[in-house]
């Protein structure tokens, strides 16, 4: 019996192989596309755009290097270990400074581990990226189940509160007695739950995407009715954005949460895949569209963009992961309970700016509160260094 745990806990290394013959077949498919007529629009009001997407497949097929995207991911240690019988990836970095603090950074969608690639060597070794020794961090980023190289669950219950409680597991394995978690979209909601679970060896939490909103607005917002009375301006703005999102910007998540298994397109065509991941939001898209005229904005670049993509099309992920919305009962934007220390950082491009009120509100121990100049909702790979200076002074007092 006792093997048999040991086994069951076990830390493994975890190595990856993208045959040559998969990746000459996603060329094939990608060229094999059947295109639709241009929309009748001029904007992105009808969706993602014939002329972006074609520049995206057009890049993707033939000058795309998938050499980088496989020496990326060789650069760091990649790790898996088996949590409620589901094997869990990771990538584990310690820093080479004393008294690092053990970090946990989660993705969300349509992201993965490569929107924090950027970010582990500043927050590892902050000496030789502008930083100072006491800013270092240990870096652990998983993927979420039925995400990059995590299993992919076989049977329903992997949602936003299993997950939290698994990383808490994860932690405690790794050896950590006391740790910081931090997220962003889905990572947000799971980084919210840690925060309310509260155990002992976490330190606090910080998001990038928190969830504020009191519960009066969140009611007005799901009924389609007025906004509640007495609401401040930055009260008012973050409504207003909501209620764009709810009604306008949210296709993709309700398809995702009702019949997420009837998006075979997402296994068969990389291009389907690939527009259903750039829809995303509206200001995120735009920022993408720039980065396929030539013109990143940030570190989104199209080699970014793709890698991701890739990565979504070898591991063959494109439903399995819509999952996790089918799997979610929280409301994503309304408050957790998170009793920890928690700091937010709101970025302008984001799908809502959270209101220091909120804000506030959501958090009873908040410890820090910071509104940047640039960044979207992929914060941490748009804006690799802002991110990463908002991670460092989020945790500062908490050291």
């Amino acid at each position: 019996m006792s093997s048999t745990v040991e086994t069951a806990t076990e830390i493994r290394p975890f190595h990856f192989d993208f045959p040559d013959e998969e990746l000459d077949e996603l060329r094939r498919r990608i060229e094999a596309t059947r295109w639709p007529e241009k929309e009748t629009v001029a904007d992105q009001s009808q969706g993602v755009q014939l002329a972006t997407i074609q520049k995206l497949a057009r890049y993707w097929g033939s000058e795309y290097d998938f050499g980088r995207l496989e020496a990326r991911l060789s650069a760091v240690a990649h790790f898996v270990t088996e949590i409620d019988g589901l094997d869990i990836h990771f990538i584990h970095v310690k820093s080479p400074h004393e008294n690092a603090l053990p970090l946990i950074i989660t993705h969300g969608w349509p992201g993965s581990f490569i929107e924090m690639l950027n970010v582990i060597g500043p927050l590892t070794d902050p000496t030789s990226h502008v930083g100072e020794p006491e800013d270092a961090f240990d870096v652990v980023v998983p993927s979420i189940p039925g995400y990059g190289f995590s299993a992919k669950p076989t049977a329903t219950g992997w949602d936003p509160v299993h997950i939290a409680r698994a990383w808490i597991v994860l932690m405690k394995r790794l050896g950590y007695t006391r740790f910081v978690a931090q997220g962003g979209d889905w990572g947000a909601q799971i980084t919210d739950v840690m925060g309310a679970e509260a155990p002992q060896e976490l330190l606090g939490i910080h998001s990038n995407m928190p969830g504020t909103v009191p519960p009066d607005v969140s009611k007005a917002l799901a009924t389609g009715g007025p906004a509640p009375a007495g609401l401040s301006a930055e009260e008012t703005r973050a409504y207003e954005q909501l209620k764009f999102l709810y009604t306008k910007g949210i296709g993709y998540a309700t398809e995702m949460n009702l019949r997420p298994q009837t998006l075979y397109g997402l296994a068969d065509s990389p291009v389907a895949l690939a527009a259903w991941m750039l829809d995303h939001d509206a200001r995120s898209y735009e920022d993408i569209a720039h980065a396929f005229e030539g013109n990143p904005v940030g570190n989104l670049t199209r080699d970014e963009i793709l890698d991701n993509i890739t990565l979504t099309w070898v591991t063959n992920t494109g439903i399995s992961s819509g999952r996790l919305y089918w799997e979610n009962t929280l409301g994503f934007f309304d408050v957790k309970g998170a009793t920890v220390p928690a700091a937010v950082s709101v970025f302008p491009r984001e799908l809502y700016q959270a209101p220091r009120s909120w804000a506030e509100q959501a958090y009873p121990n908040l410890i820090y509160f910071n509104e940047v100049d640039e960044g979207n909702h992929f914060a941490a790979w748009q804006e690799p260094d802002l991110f990463t200076t908002e991670v460092r002074a989020a945790f500062r007092s908490l050291r």
